[in-house]
């Protein structure tokens, strides 16, 4: 087990804007609904679900010198994790809009975050990466970094546990380069079968053996409310999420998985049972109307009780 276990995460922490359709979603037509914005991004999500669960964490981030970026700066704070951002004062805090329906399940995303692309390559080259990197004992990140940033994050790692987490289908390209170098991917099924490079109907064995010939080692796939999927050397296991009690808002779901799974491996737990974890952080989430929910210890536990153990697979 590691003692008092610090992260450092480099990835996304942007302002999230989740607009939900209050009736039947009619494509090319005003619809009725309302918009909530908070300060989100996958690193940012995921972290702060592994702060909750006893990680020690600081953020390595880009945004605005902008009242969005002010924004930004508060909710790092207020969730406890050490700021190591850089400030722009010329450019635009990134932003991420997302269109749910009323089931609360995604029929849109847009992304603007060219900040990431530009800013991600230059930061991650300089010396005081280096000094972080090397005071922590895992490292976070998600494909909003270039691969060049990627490369180079990896390579200043020097053997600690990478984590990553896929983002979208468009950008999980981005980690093709060092795929065989991190710890544990964390992806839904479409970012899966880009990295796999098989057909979107392909069975889970397939994706799996897909991912390994892509260089992965170990990862984890969402579908939805479906089995979530894991596979390491030991052999591909499945675990079927409970049913939510109530749908709030998918979004956050695979962050919350993640970042609760990443903290029960760094508390020394197995990867199955660590995965039970992500999966009951998963669960909370949907049923919370916020993209990182607020549970308490009680809660997390009685979330864990209705999650199953790890189903072996072929």
């Amino acid at each position: 087990m590691v003692k008092s276990a610090k992260i450092l995460a480099v990835g996304g922490a942007h302002i999230d804007r989740r607009g939900q359709v209050s009736g039947a979603y009619v494509p090319a037509a005003s619809n009725p609904g309302t918009m909530r914005e908070d300060v989100g991004g996958g690193v940012f999500n995921a972290l702060r679900s592994t702060v909750r669960r006893g990680v020690s964490a600081s953020l390595m981030s880009m945004r605005g010198g902008d009242a969005a970026g002010d924004t930004v700066s508060r909710a790092i704070a207020e969730a406890g994790i050490a700021d190591l951002s850089a400030v722009f004062l010329d450019r635009t805090t990134p932003s991420y809009t997302a269109l749910i329906d009323r089931e609360g399940e995604l029929i849109v995303g847009f992304a603007d975050m060219a900040l990431y692309d530009m800013a991600f390559p230059k930061q991650i080259r300089r010396s005081k990466v280096r000094e972080v990197v090397a005071a922590a004992d895992a490292i976070l990140c998600d494909a909003n970094l270039p691969s060049s940033a990627l490369e180079r994050l990896v390579a200043l790692a020097s053997g600690k546990p990478v984590y990553a987490i896929a983002i979208s289908p468009a950008k999980v390209v981005r980690l093709m380069p060092v795929l065989g170098a991190l710890a544990l991917v964390f992806m839904n099924r479409s970012e899966a079968i880009v990295l796999a490079g098989v057909n979107a109907n392909a069975a889970s064995p397939a994706v799996v053996d897909g991912l390994r010939c892509s260089g992965l080692r170990s990862g984890v796939v969402t579908a939805g409310g479906g089995a979530v999927l894991g596979f390491d050397q030991a052999g591909a296991f499945s675990i079927l999420p409970p049913a939510p009690r109530k749908i709030a808002d998918v979004t956050g779901a695979g962050d919350a998985l993640a970042g609760a799974t990443i903290a029960a491996l760094l508390r020394g737990l197995p990867f199955r049972a660590a995965l039970r974890d992500g999966v009951a952080a998963a669960t909370l989430a949907i049923e919370s109307a916020d993209a990182v929910p607020d549970f308490s210890e009680a809660s997390f536990v009685q979330a864990l009780a209705l999650v199953p153990d790890a189903q072996e697979m072929a």
